[in-house]
């Protein structure tokens, strides 16, 4: 019997560390279960929407948000500890700057009509996460296309116009009038909302709760 597949909503922006660690969770879970039911669909919700297009230095953004220099280091020694304890390559360290996210919400939201959603956030997550790159960088974000097998060029261009950016804005308000407060957040078959890096163990229970039920 061919079992159903279940929507499993993830709304995330590619700035968000804990949204790379909740992924690799997931994605550890999804590995040990490959009978797993889950259709997955990544959605915007932009953490910063009102850092300017050109983006921010990093340092200088983090320390006037939270507080000064011993709180973002404080900060940035928990990431790498929890980054450690789930085989995330992540340095905190390595982003010198804080985009705004819109165009990578695009190109997210594009890579998922061609089929290559999920290559697409992993590769975002890496470019920022562990290389350091300024993921609101336009040709960046095309070059990060074009290694995930769509047309760069395309993107480039889809990248000069206002192209869904309207869309965009439109769907990260209405995770918000879901209930979505935070990110990562991860909407089960469209009722069961679930927050946070959750543990590859939870996601196995899930899958396992899930196929029981079918």
């Amino acid at each position: 019997m061919t079992r159903s597949t279940i929507r499993l909503d993830i709304f995330s922006d590619p700035v968000c560390p804990w949204c790379f660690v909740g992924k690799t969770h997931l994605d550890r879970a999804l590995a040990d279960h490959p009978d797993h039911p889950f259709a997955i669909q990544w959605h915007p919700f932009q953490l910063n929407p009102d850092i300017p297009t050109e983006g921010v230095e990093k340092r200088a953004y983090l320390e006037a948000k939270f507080g000064g220099k011993a709180q973002v280091d404080a900060i940035h020694d928990r990431l790498r500890e929890v980054a450690r304890a789930a085989g995330v390559a992540l340095n905190p360290d390595a982003p010198q700057r804080q985009p705004n996210t819109l165009d990578a919400h695009r190109l997210i939201h594009w890579a998922g009509i061609e089929g290559r959603q999920a290559a697409v956030v992993d590769a975002l997550f890496r470019a920022y996460w562990t290389e350091g790159q300024d993921i609101g960088d336009a040709a960046i974000l095309a070059r990060i296309a074009a290694d995930c097998g769509m047309d760069g060029a395309a993107v480039a261009r889809l990248l000069a116009s206002e192209a869904d950016a309207e869309d965009i804005a439109a769907r990260d308000r209405d995770a918000r009038h879901k209930g979505v407060t935070a990110v990562p957040s991860f909407l089960i078959a469209q009722q069961y909302l679930v927050s946070g890096a959750q543990p590859p163990e939870l996601w196995g229970d899930v899958i396992k709760d899930l196929a029981a039920r079918s």
